[in-house]
This record gives C-alpha cells, sequence and structure tokens, in this order.
C-alpha cells in the first residue's frame, strides 16, 4: 500500500475490524468495506468539482468577470452537448385550428432539422392588441406532452391573460412518441424519460447527445413564435414544469432573444455538490452533461447567460424527498445565493427571485398562478394581484396535429434513432488507435501493487488465498487467488473476470478443478461488481432505490470525467499487473477470460497492456456499432464511451492485439441476440489474430487450451 492509499484509507475499511485489530482482539480477517469503494472514489472526484467551480465563481465580482463567465458558459455548453446545429428552414404549416371564446389554438407542424417534424399548438389571445408576449412554453416528462391536464390550463390561463403561447411536444412524448405500442400511439416503454435515454445513450458513442436534440427543438420553436407576424419579438419568455423547466435553463444557456424566465421545479441540482450523494443526481440523458466535473462545469452554469434579466425559480418544497435526491433544495439553495451574487453585480438583484409550494411535483394551481404574475409583472408591466382564468381541459385527440398522434405516421417524420444511425454510418473507421487511456480516464499503475493477503483457506487442490490489490488511489480490488498445490509452470496465470462477481460461482469447484490442473485463477471483483458493488445512499427509497443501479453510476462517472468501463479497466491492468509480480504467478503467462459484459473492459485492457497474453471472450458484445444500429438495445450502459466510434470500435481494439490470440465465443449483438459466426467473422476480417467461435464455452477444457 502506497502512502497515499494509506491516508485514504479509513474511509473505506471497516472502521470495527480496524479498531478490533489495532487493540489486538480480533483473529479474523480484516476485510475492507468494499461497498464503499466506488461511492467514494466518486465522492472525491465530485469534491474536486465542486471546489473548482466555487474558486472560479468568487472571482466573478467585475461586469468584466460576469461577462466572461456568461460566454464561457455558453461555449461550454454546446460543447458538451456536441455542437450548435446548422439552422435550417422550419417548413412550418399549420394543419387546423379551434375556436374558443377568449382564444384561438392553431396546430402547427415545423422541422427543427431536416425530416424531424415537431408538433405544437399556438394559442392566440382574442383580447388585447397585437403585438403580444411570447411565452414557449416547454413540457415536463408527461407521456401525452403538450396535452397533460396542468400544462394545458398554464397555456390556457396565459393565452387569456394576454400571452401568445408556443407549446411543442419534445423528443419522445405526445405526438413524438418514438416507441409507440402497436397500433397506439403513447410509449410502449416503461416512461417518457425512457423515450429519451434510449437513444440519447446511442447517441453518445456517435458523439451526439440528447442535450443537443432538445435544445435545439426549443430553439427552433423560439424561432418560429419569434417571427409570428402577432409576437413581439422584444418580449418573448420561456417556461415549463420539471423537465420543461430543466429545458427552459437549457434554452437560457444559449438563446439571447429570452427576455424572462420561469423554471418550475427543473432540475435544480447540481452534481458535483456539498454533501454529494453518490452516483449523484444522475437524470435521463438529456440532463446530464459528460466530462462536466474536471471542467468545472454543472447544471447552474446555463442559467448565467441570462443574466441579469428576470427570472424566478420556483421549486415544490418536498422534491427533496419526493421527486429528486435529498441535496435538491441544499443545493438549488446555495447555488441561487450564488447566481443571486451575480444579478448584484450587475445591478439587478430584484431581477432574480426564488418562491416554493408545499405541494407535491406537479405544475399546481398555487405555481400556475406564480408564473402569470411573473410574466406579467416583467413582460406586461402588470403588478396587480392575478387569478388563473377558467380552464378546461382539452382531449388529447383535439390538440393532435396530425390525423393519427404520431409524427412518423402522420408526416413520415424521422426519429432520434434513425438520424443517430446514419450520423454513425458517416462516421470513417479511423486508422491507428487513440490514446485509449485518454479516451477511458482510465490509470494505468506505475509500479506494480504488492498483493495483500488476507485471508487463506485450504481446498483439495489448491490454496485459496483472500487477496487485494490497489488500483487506483482509493480504490482497491478484491479476488480469490487459487495457487495450486501441485504449480505446472506452464500453465498461465488466468485473470477469470465474472459478470456477477468473483462469489458467483459459489461452489466454486470449477476453479479449484482448474487449479488442479496447475493454472493460478485469479477471480477479481471490479467497481461495481460483487463486493464491489455500491453501497445505497441516502434518500427516499422510491428515489434511491432506482437510483442505485449500475446505470445512474455509469452516468455519475461519465459525468465526473471517468467512465465506468475506464475505471474497470484501471482495475484489471492493476490485477494484472499484481499478477506478474506475484511469487506463484511469476514466469507464467498471464490471460484472461471475460464473460458478457465483462468482455469490453478486458479488450481494452488488453489493447493498454501487452503483458496479457491472450483473450477468451465468451458471450460478448460483437461492436459498438451494433448498439447504434440496433434500436431495441439491451447492452449495459457502464460500457458506453463517449464518440467512442469515432475513434474505434471492439473489432479495431483486437485487432491491434495481434499476434496474440483472441478467441471471440459466441458473440452477441447489443439486443444480445448470437450473431452467426459468419457474419462475426466478416466483422473482424481485419483482425487475422481472432479465432471466431461459435459457442461461448466456460468450461475446464476451454481454458486448459489457453
Amino acid at each position: 500500500m502506497t502512502r497515499r492509499h494509506f491516508l485514504l484509507a479509513p474511509s473505506t475499511v471497516s472502521l470495527l475490524s480496524a479498531r478490533l485489530h489495532a487493540q489486538g482482539q480480533y483473529p479474523g480477517v480484516a476485510y475492507r468495506d468494499y461497498p464503499r469503494i466506488l461511492p467514494d472514489y466518486l465522492r472525491g472526484l465530485a469534491e474536486r468539482a465542486y471546489h473548482k467551480r466555487n474558486a472560479d465563481l468568487k472571482k466573478l465580482t467585475t461586469t468584466d468577470a460576469v461577462r466572461a463567465r456568461q460566454r464561457w458558459a455558453r461555449e461550454t455548453f454546446w460543447k458538451l452537448a456536441g455542437g450548435m446545429p446548422e439552422r435550417t428552414s422550419l417548413n412550418a404549416r399549420t394543419t387546423g385550428s379551434f375556436e374558443r371564446e377568449h382564444y384561438r389554438v392553431e396546430k402547427i407542424v415545423y422541422e427543427s432539422r431536416p425530416g424531424l417534424h415537431i408538433p405544437a399548438n399556438l394559442y392566440i389571445p382574442k383580447r388585447g392588441r397585437p403585438p403580444y408576449p411570447g411565452v414557449l412554453f416547454q413540457m415536463g416528462h408527461s407521456l401525452n406532452g403538450k396535452s397533460y391536464e396542468s400544462y394545458q390550463r398554464c397555456c390556457q390561463g396565459l393565452v387569456q391573460l394576454g400571452f401568445l403561447v408556443l407549446a411543442f411536444d419534445p423528443m419522445g412524448q405526445g405526438e413524438r412518441t418514438y416507441y409507440p405500442r402497436p397500433g397506439g400511439w403513447l410509449t410502449r416503454l416503461g416512461s417518457a424519460d425512457d423515450e429519451h435515454s434510449v437513444p440519447g445513450r446511442q447517441m453518445l458513442l456517435a458523439g451526439d447527445t440528447a442535450t443537443r436534440m432538445q435544445v435545439w427543438d426549443a430553439v427552433r420553436s423560439l424561432d418560429y413564435l419569434a417571427a409570428h407576424p402577432l409576437a413581439d419579438s422584444k418580449r418573448l419568455a420561456s417556461t415549463g414544469q420539471s423537465g420543461g423547466g430543466t429545458l427552459t435553463m437549457f434554452l437560457a444557456a444559449v438563446d439571447d432573444r429570452l427576455a424572462a424566465a420561469v423554471v418550475s421545479s427543473g432540475n435544480t441540482e447540481n452534481v458535483a455538490c456539498a454533501g454529494f450523494i453518490p452516483p449523484g443526481s444522475t437524470d435521463d440523458a438529456e440532463q446530464n452533461f459528460l466530462g462536466s466535473g474536471p471542467l468545472g462545469f454543472d447544471r447552474w452554469d446555463v442559467l448565467y447567460p441570462l443574466a441579469p434579466k428576470p427570472l424566478l425559480v420556483l421549486v415544490s418544497a418536498k422534491d427533496f424527498y419526493g421527486t429528486y435526491s435529498p441535496n435538491y433544495i441544499r443545493s438549488g439553495w446555495e447555488e441561487f445565493q450564488k447566481l443571486r451574487q451575480v444579478y448584484r453585480v450587475l445591478g439587478h438583484a430584484d431581477h432574480l427571485a426564488w418562491d416554493d409550494t408545499p405541494l407535491p411535483h406537479t405544475l399546481s394551481l398555487d405555481l400556475r398562478v406564480k408564473v402569470y404574475a411573473w410574466f406579467r409583472r416583467w413582460l406586461l408591466g402588470e403588478m396587480d394581484p392575478v387569478e388563473e382564468p377558467a380552464t378546461v381541459v382539452e382531449k388529447d385527440e383535439t390538440l393532435w396535429v396530425g390525423p393519427t398522434g404520431n409524427v412518423v405516421r402522420d408526416f413520415s417524420s424521422e426519429t432520434p434513432f434513425r438520424l443517430n444511425r446514419a450520423r454513425a454510418a458517416a462516421i470513417a473507421p479511423p486508422e491507428k488507435l487513440p490514446d485509449l487511456a485518454e479516451l477511458l480516464g482510465a490509470e494505468k499503475p506505475r509500479t506494480p501493487e504488492r498483493v495483500a493477503v488476507l485471508g487463506r483457506a485450504k481446498a483439495p487442490s489448491a490454496e485459496i488465498q483472500a487477496i487485494e490489490v490497489g488500483s487506483a488511489p482509493g480504490v482497491w480490488i478484491p479476488a480469490w487467488l487459487l495457487v495450486p498445490r501441485l504449480p505446472d509452470p506452464r500453465r498461465p496465470v488466468l485473470i477469470a473476470l465474472e459478470p456477477g462477481g468473483r462469489n458467483l460461482r459459489s461452489a466454486r469447484a470449477f476453479y479449484e478443478e482448474l487449479a488442479a490442473q496447475g493454472l493460478v485463477v485469479c477471480l477479481p471483483d471490479l467497481r461495481g461488481i460483487g463486493d464491489l458493488r455500491p453501497e445505497f445512499g441516502r434518500g427516499a427509497p422510491h428515489y434511491t432505490g432506482p437510483h442505485q443501479d449500475e446505470e445512474n453510476y455509469a452516468w455519475g462517472s461519465l459525468i465526473l470525467g471517468k467512465p465506468l468501463v475506464g475505471q474497470r479497466v484501471t482495475d484489471l491492468l492493476g490485477m494484472a499487473a499484481a499478477m506478474r509480480a506475484h511469487e506463484a504467478a511469476k514466469g507464467r503467462r498471464v490471460v484472461a477470460a471475460a464473460s458478457g459484459k465483462m468482455t469490453v473492459p478486458a479488450v481494452f485492457a488488453a489493447a493498454l497492456d501487452p503483458g496479457i497474453d491472450s483473450l477468451y471472450l465468451a458471450g460478448g458484445l460483437i461492436s459498438y456499432r451494433s448498439i447504434v444500429e440496433t434500436e431495441e438495445y439491451t447492452h449495459p450502459f457502464a460500457n458506453f464511451v463517449q464518440g467512442v466510434l469515432a475513434k474505434t470500435d471492439l473489432p479495431q481494439l483486437a485487432a491491434s492485439l495481434a499476434p496474440r490470440r483472441v478467441r471471440l465465443a459466441g458473440a452477441v449483438d447489443a439486443a444480445g441476440k448470437p450473431v452467426d459466426p459468419t457474419e462475426a467473422r466478416r466483422i473482424y476480417a481485419q483482425a487475422a489474430n481472432v479465432e471466431v467461435v461459435p459457442e461461448a464455452k466456460w468450461t475446464v477444457e476451454t481454458f486448459l487450451a489457453l
């Protein structure tokens, strides 16, 4: 253990066993508190990001400093989102309308990108004189989008108070449902969040993001509203509830045309915040800024470009346990104070306000009235108390822009999946490997780590050692090491990676039989696997439970600049180096066998470590390209790497290992379906060192042949 590791040890060692050992009272094995390893690692990354950002914000004491920060925030947002798209023709048209006593509703469809159709309702006042102040209303994660009851009521309230209101369906909701039920119009997936994240994850592989798609839809919708002959382009605003509040934040980051905004129950919790609770406040795909942590950029930065224009932040006071994480209110209020100081520097402290409701997470009447009052004050100059006008909820079909309520059927719209697949197809295969350590955020071991033996147990043919190896500061990898009683130096050291961890085959008879044949067998857990599965964080069970899965830890890791697959590669590199230096393994080849999702980190690790002599990959993913070509994929998000297709893919990585041998056994596509061996050989045609085996076998005979 290095001195740095030792100093970090108290946060991850079981305090009770450590204390008992120090007192000489406990004779047993002192296992480390392994479920804290990954959470503590992310805490360290988040703390660094939090302090870096705070240090930068403390410098905002002059107008020039604030303006520079605003430019940086906008540039950084576009950089993280994937770049600003090109403006193309909206091709807007009206498909119908209907009249109500105090307003009229036009049904509009336009294209935010060529072929990507946006259905919208334009609420036009019958009172007052045009041009009217315009409000872009953005939807929360309602399955039926703009038809959701409280969103209809807010749009009707605003239009009757004298605002021209444009309400549009965001990606994956309402008429833009891209995974509809057979013969229906709402999603067959689990939620609107899934409609965002299923294609959003795929976009990352091709260097795109759901963030970019969603904010650009909002920009183009504002284009339509601003150009309307009844709109006052100098008095434009945006609001929305929940996810719509978050999208209002995004629009505030990139569009100077907004004269005011109300963020209602948006995701105003920073990821790298005080009292960080792993995996952080991760959410659906568009709300997670990958790589933002090391830059000192976080969610509240998207509001800085709006200053000092009028901004109201509305929250549900119970959202810190009812919807979001326990840090929701605390983080939001802390960041609000920092933004308020910026408004003071710019001389308009009164343009920023915070208000809340005791009611649950919904656009209740209580919040809607606060929205009305804010826009009346700043866009109409009216300060008198306001009540909500009478509203009537229309049927979904009444608001439909197309005849069947789905833009793919009604207008042959493109879909996020098809657009991303085309983007990926246009990426030329790279000629050489990139810096893989940089791509993955992986850390190569500088010197072989010492293997710490925590305990020993006898088996018929081997000694089973409970060992651990340090792989990164504050990170220790536990493993079983089976050392044969009758060693055969001709046999290799086998590092076997099980998707369920080292204890999956609890009888261990299989690996003991390998040891009986003279192999030294190492069964490690890598971060997030087996004994290194993370402990539960704080929070209400309906929030903490779903956020405790591998996907959310993968999101948190990507946000903080250390992809989970890269962390696992780091762990495997550390274990491989330790095995080569181990007394029982000296002089032997080190080979790695991986099953299922563990095949991806195994390939990356072998590409970084020439000391891994060969690979056996059982039931592994055939390629990253398969993910972007499979509409309903199942491959775990933990293996995703942002922009990987422009850098490399698994067949190229395997070919780079030549002359080392790779056995590709029973490869599967992104949906987990077997790939025909002939097709697998075609995909790996440039990898002469790869042997394609039809069936993924995990047998003694298989490993004796390595």
